[in-house]
Parts: C-alpha cells; structure tokens; sequence
C-alpha cells in the first residue's frame, strides 16, 4: 500500500485515532454505559483498469514483470468500456492477431485467427485447460483474456507454435454485488447481460452470468447473431486453506451464416473477361446464402476446481473438465475463381452471375480433462526456489458427418447461380443430404512438467521448465476419394512422446523493472489440429513433429507506482520439418521451414488517476524457407502483416468518460509464390480505424455508455478467401448504447 504523505490524509488518520479511543474515555467516564463504536479502515485504491500484474494459471509463479515472456492481459473492464462482446473483438486489444476465412464457401466457424504468423484456432484455452469445438466465443463470462505469445509448449503442451490463449472464468466472490447491462445498436441487435454474486455465508458464495443477444449485424442483410448463455458458480471455503469451485456455462447459438460477398470491382480484383474484370462493385448489403442457411451451435462445460493450501509455501490445485460442442451449419457459399462468374453474352450487369455451392458441417467435439499443480517455495542456502510440478490427462475427440447435395452414386445436383447483383435468397437450391461418410478422431495424452524459478538475491533470476506429453491420435473415416465411385475406409494411428522446454534469465535493475533473454522449444505432431491423419502429407501417421524455435530479448518496467506497465521485446521464431516438394525428386519431404522476426512495444495503465490507456504496436517479417510445390516456390506467409497497432485511451471528468480508439493492420499477402501470373486480389489493403465512446455516470448505481465504431466509415477488408474471389467486409460506421445498472 502506498504511503500517505498529504496533510488531508493526516489529519483523517487523527480523526481515526480519536474515533478509536472514543470507547476508552467513556469507559473510564462511566463503566456502566460502554458505547462501541464500529470499526473504520482507510484503504488506498491504487489497482488499475486496465492493468493486470498477474496471470491466472498456478504455472506462473511470478508477476508479469518478472516473467521472460510476452503476455498480454486483456481486463473485463477494458472490454466493457469498448463494448466488446466477442473474443475476435476482445482480442484488437493486442496487436499480432489476425482473422481467417475458409476456402470454397466453407467459411471458417468459431474463432479463427493466427497469431505471430501461426495458426491459433486450436490454441484456446479455458482457466488452462484446452477448449474445442467450432463456438464463437463471447467475453460474458470472463474475468479477463490472457494472450502468451511465443511457442508454450512447455505449459500448453503440443502444437503451441505462435502461443496460446487463455480465458479466465468469472468464479463467486466474498462480497455481494449484483449488475445488468443492456445494449441496443444501429444493427437493431439488442443484447442483455447480468453478473450476480451472492454471499450465502461467510465462506460459500454463488455467482450467476447470463446473457441474450438477438439482431442483425451492421451492413449485412439478413445475416443474425443470435445466442443465449448462462454461467452458473458456487464455491465453498473461501475463507479457509482449501476452496471448491462448482462451475458450468452453457452456451446456445442459433445464427445465420456470412458466407461473403464477391470481390467483383474491389482494388486488386482481376478477370480474364475484360467485362468483367472491370465491374462495378456489388452491395455490400448483398446476401448470397439461402433462407435456409443456418449456425446452430450447443456448447456446454463442468467444471470442478480445488485449491488448497497445504502449508504457508506449499499450494495444490486440481481441475477437473468435461466439455461437448456441437455444430450444425447449412451454408451457402459463393465460387467466383476462374470460370465462377459470367456474363451469359449480355453486356447488361444485371444479367450476370456467381457460381454457388451448399456446404454443410455437423461436427461434436468433447473432451474429459483433469490437471494437477503443486506450488512449493522454498530455500536452497541462498537461492530461493519458485518450484511448480504437475500432471495432466487429456480425452479430446472430434466427430464429423459427412453432408453433400446428393447420396452417393447418385446423379450431381446442379446448385444454381445467383444474380451478380440482385441476389434471390428464396431461389430454389438442393438440399444437403447425409452421405453415410464420416471421421472420427480422438487423442489420449497423459504429460507431467516441472518449472522453477530461481532468485539469486534482489537481482537475478534463472526461469526454466519442461514438458513430457505422451499422445496417442486414432483416426478411422469413410471418405470419397477424388475419381472414385464408393466410399472408402481410412484408419490411421500416431502415437509419440514429446519434450518441450523453455529456459529464461532475468536481471532487475529496479524492484518495479525487468531485463530479459529467453529460449523455448516446442513440438506439434500430425494431427494436432483436427484430429485428421492421413497416408501423405503434413497429416501424415508417419511424419516428424513440427520443431518450433523461439528466441526472444525483452525489458519490462511498472512506472508511476506500479500503475503503467512498459514492455519491449524482440524476437525469432523458427518453424522446421515443413513439408514441401523436393525440386529434383519432385518427392514430399520435411525440409520446410518457416522464419518469423519481430518487435512488440505496449503501454497498459494509468498515466494519471483520471487517464487510462492499452496501447501496442507490433512489427514482423514472416519468410518460408525451401518451402516449394510442384511449379512454384513459397516465399512468404498469408495474413501475416508487418505492422499492426492497437490504441484505445479513456478520460474522466466530473461523471463523463471519453474514449478514443485506433486499430491499424497493415497490407497483407495473398498470393505468396514467386509466381508472375496475373492474380486476383493478390493481397488485403492496409487500413486504419477509428473508434470513441462516451460515458457518463448517473449515479453510484447507474452509467451509460454511447460507442462509434469506424468513425470514418472506412471500407476494409476484414477477411479474404485463399482463393481471393470472396471477402467480409469489416463493420461500417455504427453505434451502440448501452445501460449499466448496479444494485
């Protein structure tokens, strides 16, 4: 606690300690009438909003200040400030994320980004423990949103190339409080959220979040996000050495899907059809699905959590999970490659088309999941240990049916064009039928890891940790092949004992500052992923792990009384055993690799007790390395921009708040061979946007809350296809008011 050194705070401190002595003096005055008078403590509120100085996960035993890594920590009070109410939303906050889109009208469902130039889609994680299933996730529930960047395979465990993220449940707290929150925009999307922590006695507390959203999204037709979900807790002990945690979220969405708009007559756009290719663009309104598309998603999660403290330096955590996610997805794609758009001889735009194709997805992930963390701090003459030791053991399983628009053997139905322009989402199209193919893919692992942190005195520290995952994939399908006429079985296996590890050493020039160099290494097998192997290829039973490299410098620095976090750092990460084409063979071989170097910067905090600010700035140049195919060489790495920024900063005064927000991304890649074709759309434009709010605080009870987003109503492209041919443009110019209420 900070001391108080003002003549005001003196003078109350006198005030305290004359109230205190009150009792005395009339006892002495008068034995019979004692009158107590209650308790008064004077406490300093010195936490930031925006700042967190810790993680949640019991593997880190140090500050963020002192940990050798890059971690960003995204707070609830930042994202209710924004009105973020989404994960992909939540995550703008820290720069080095960028969105995906899935290929051939299967848009990519759930949250899909990557990460420092790697896949990050199944590197999420729940209070520490991985989280499947294709969800969109929403922030109702979450305390705050921890993003570790750089290969963590010595926490996380295999296929942590680029980082992982972790989202930290809301859990009961000791004191009452109870909030409503309900939000209506310009999309006409209402949405109602609810945070209720009840005290039952002095260590058993309940917590209830809940929320419902319904409406469209701002400059689509017909698209709709609609979802309810509730999030019920209890914890017993929490004013004891050991705490149980009872906790459950239940997640139901019932959303129609985007699959996109053409890039017809967008910068970059090209067409061997000189019409064509020099079209107008079309509405960015224009909905290209069928009315019966449809995203229905079931996500439901238990969870039980005990913490003991078993002695002033010794701590047991255990976590046990079962969750299940179920995805049934009708989706109406467009294909607008070489020969998917025509004219039909007419010189008249409104006579032209796109090829369209119904894509259907029904896939149920579960997993069972159980992990144990020992905390003990102790002494070795006169370094002092931070050891963690642990076990954990995994059941994920994925399982996919198989849709197409007719059963096998069976004539191909025909689905049919739309109208560039108009489209007709009534028009008559085939439905999706279940084929009798499927895949099924499930993954044991049972590891143990082993950290310890070392002090050498004030100064120095030495942070290492290992990981030994023991993984054991089964894969069994019907498949139809390309050229074949029946469905053919597949049965693929992979098990392998995986070592990932990291070693850092810090040197702290000030208690509140740290100077750092760090090494990790960790290990992706085939089949990480998706659970999918495969005779050939990077699925491949038989193939190598994936070998990633990090190195990384970097310094850390709380100022102004540890309420404004500094943090730098420069790094390289190395990806090996690629798979890419051997030029003289003309074999598959793992001789690919993929280098990636660069720089963050962030300032989170507050600059003065009325200013807050998250700012980040990111920089990387992403290259493949002997990364070849049958005609071209891979040079470089898809939706990996060298810039990328975050801003968002707040104001108050007397009751008003003001906020302003930036986000930049710079041009990204599309085409990455070394290829002299003409492309289309060979890469997304760079762009910048604006956002603000402002709030003002009715009472000690009652905010509102006005956010503009884009305030410049910048047209950018959100996500692009690989093929180029459709994209989702990102949110124009909207506005969202919001009610907050505590009682």
């Amino acid at each position: 606690m900070a001391q108080i050194k003002s003549r005001k705070h003196n003078r109350n401190a006198q005030l305290v300690a004359l109230a205190a002595s009150l009792p005395l003096m009339a006892h002495a005055a008068n034995t019979q009438d004692v009158t107590q008078l209650p308790t008064i403590t004077v406490k300093l509120d010195t936490e930031s909003k925006y700042k967190a100085d810790k993680v949640s996960s019991p593997k880190y035993t140090q500050p963020l200040v002192d940990t050798p890594q890059t971690v960003s920590v995204i707070k609830k009070e930042l994202l209710k400030e924004q009105g973020a109410t989404s994960l992909v939303e939540a995550l703008r906050n820290t720069p080095g994320i960028t969105l995906q889109l899935g290929e051939n009208g299967n848009t990519s469902a759930g949250d899909a980004f990557q990460m420092r130039g790697f896949s990050t889609q199944t590197s999420t994680y729940v209070d520490g423990v991985r989280d499947l299933g294709a969800v969109t996730r929403d922030v109702f529930n979450l305390e705050q949103i921890e993003v570790v960047k750089g290969p963590s395979g010595a926490e996380a465990g295999r296929g942590s190339a680029s980082g992982y993220i972790n989202l930290a449940s809301k859990l009961p707290q000791t004191e009452n409080s109870r909030e409503v929150s309900a939000t209506y925009n310009t999309a006409e999307h209402a949405r109602l959220t609810a945070d209720i922590n009840q005290v039952i006695n002095s260590g058993t507390a309940f917590r209830l979040n809940a929320m419902g959203q319904d409406g469209g999204v701002k400059g689509r037709d017909y698209i709709e996000n609609n979802s309810w979900a509730i999030a019920p807790s209890i914890s017993f002990g929490l004013d004891t050495d050991t705490r149980l945690h009872l906790y459950s979220q239940h997640v139901r969405q019932r959303n129609i899907p985007d699959g996109g708009i053409p890039t017809v007559g967008m910068e970059g756009f090209y067409n061997a059809d000189s019409a064509l290719s020099s079209a107008p663009k079309v509405n960015r309104e224009n909905y290209y699905g069928h009315v019966d598309d449809h995203e229905d998603v079931d996500a439901d999660m238990f969870t039980a959590k005990i913490e003991s403290d078993l002695a002033d330096n010794l701590k047991f955590t255990n976590i046990t999970r079962l969750g299940k996610t179920s995805m049934n997805r009708v989706l109406t794609g467009i294909n607008t490659g070489s020969t998917g758009l025509r004219t039909n001889g007419s010189t008249d735009p409104k006579d032209w088309e796109v090829n369209r194709s119904r894509q259907g997805v029904d896939q149920e992930n579960k997993i069972l999941a159980n992990q144990s963390t020992l905390n003990l701090n102790l002494k070795t003459g006169a370094i002092e240990h931070d050891l963690v030791a642990g076990l954990e053991f995994l059941k994920e399983q994925q399982h996919t049916k198989t849709l197409a628009t007719q059963m096998l053997g069976q004539t191909a139905v025909a689905t049919p064009w739309a109208n560039l322009y108009n489209p007709d989402r009534n028009q008559v199209l085939p439905s999706l039928v279940y084929t009798g193919g499927y895949s099924n893919g499930e993954t044991d692992t049972a590891a143990a890891y082993l950290f310890d942190t070392l002090k050498f005195g004030e100064r120095f520290q030495l942070n290492g940790g290992v990981r030994v995952d023991y993984y054991d994939t089964e894969y069994d399908a019907l498949t139809l092949p390309s050229g074949s006429s029946s469905l053919v079985p597949a049965n693929f296996t992979a098990h392998d004992t995986l070592l990932s590890w990291k070693l850092g050493g810090l040197f702290k020039p000030t208690p509140f500052s740290s100077v750092y160099a760090s090494y990790a290494k960790s290990l992706t097998p085939p089949g990480s992923a998706n659970f999918t192997l495969s005779e050939t290829g990077a699925n491949s039973s038989a193939a190598e792990p994936q070998e990633t490299h990090h190195y990384e410098i970097g310094t850390k620095w709380d100022l102004l009384e540890g309420k404004l976090a500094l943090n730098a750092a420069a790094y390289r990460t190395e990806n090996e055993n690629q798979f890419t084409i051997d030029p003289i063979t003309q074999l598959s071989v793992q001789e690919g690799k993929k280098r990636v170097d660069g720089v963050e910067l962030s300032a989170v905090g507050q600059i003065t007790d009325v200013w807050n600010i998250s700012a980040g700035v990111a920089h990387m140049k992403v290259k493949q390395l002997n990364q070849q195919t049958a005609t071209a060489t891979t040079v470089a790495e898809r939706w990996s921009p060298e810039w990328t920024a975050s801003l968002w900063s707040t104001y108050d005064v007397a009751g008003f708040k003001l906020g302003l927000g930036a986000r930049y991304v710079d041009d990204q890649k599309r085409v990455i061979t070394d290829s002299t074709a003409v492309a289309n759309m060979p890469g997304i434009p760079g762009y910048v946007v604006f956002d603000a709010m402002a709030g003002y605080t009715l009472n000690k009870n009652a905010s509102v809350n006005l956010n503009v987003y884009n305030l410049a109503d910048k047209e950018y492209i959100s996500t692009l296809n690989n093929g180029g041919g459709r994209v989702v443009l990102g949110q124009p110019r909207s506005a969202a008011l919001t009610f907050n209420y505590k009682f």
